[in-house]
Formats: structure tokens, sequence, C-alpha cells
């Protein structure tokens, strides 16, 4: 029997910047497959990290939990760190949870200032 892959996760490095490409369901089940490919790729300060979530069509808090977990420690490195191509409905979750505020979507025509803006402490 073939089960149906909910999430996938791809990654693209080019020694300058690591592009990590989200497809599918982010939720609890699929958090593991995606920890082992931040894991390898959180810590290098030298090189940007973005998610492109173009493809993702659910996240939980368990989802959102990492990417927290994520920007605290990209912000704690003073390393790059972006999200681009999210969805609607996701950044929709985004903003009601709060959490939009401190990713920096790098296609909205305001991410620059909103990056710069950013004084607050992340929780």
């Amino acid at each position: 029997m073939n089960a149906i892959r909910k999430f996938t996760v791809y990654k693209q490095s080019n020694g300058k910047e690591n592009i990590i490409y989200l497809s599918g369901e982010l939720d609890l089940s699929a958090a593991s497959e995606l920890a082992a490919v931040l894991d390898s790729v959180v810590n290098q300060e030298n090189q940007s990290l973005t998610l492109d979530l173009r493809e993702l069509r659910y996240i939980d808090s368990t989802g959102i939990g990492m990417f927290v977990s994520v920007l605290k420690v990209r912000a704690s490195m003073k390393a790059a760190f972006h999200i681009q191509h999210i969805p609607a409905k996701i950044q929709r979750l985004f903003d009601l949870t709060g959490v939009s505020r401190y990713f920096v979507n790098s296609n909205s025509p305001t991410a620059n200032q909103r990056a710069t803006e950013r004084k607050e402490e992340i929780i």
C-alpha cells in the first residue's frame, strides 16, 4: 500500500543562501522531517535562510512554533532569515496569532520597512 505524502521539504543551497521549500501540510506528524532539514542549516550564520511557503497548504501550532524557534536562533546570530510566498490563508493565521510582525516576507513591498521597524523583543 502506497502512503500519500502529506508533506514534503526540499533544500536548495548555493553557498550564499539556503532556501527551504515546503509543500503540503506541516503539522506534528511532519515536524521531525522539517526539523532534520532545518537543523542542517539554521546555524550557518554566513548564509541567509529562506523558507518558501508557496506550496504549503496547512500549518498548525507545531509548525508555527518551529518557525519562531528558527527566528530566535537566527536573530541571536544576527543572521538573515526570510519567509517568502506565504499563501493568503497561512498569512491570515500568522496575523491572527501575532507572529507575522516578526516574519519578514521577502515578497511584501513593505518587507524592508517592517524589518527595520521590528524593535520588539521576540518572546
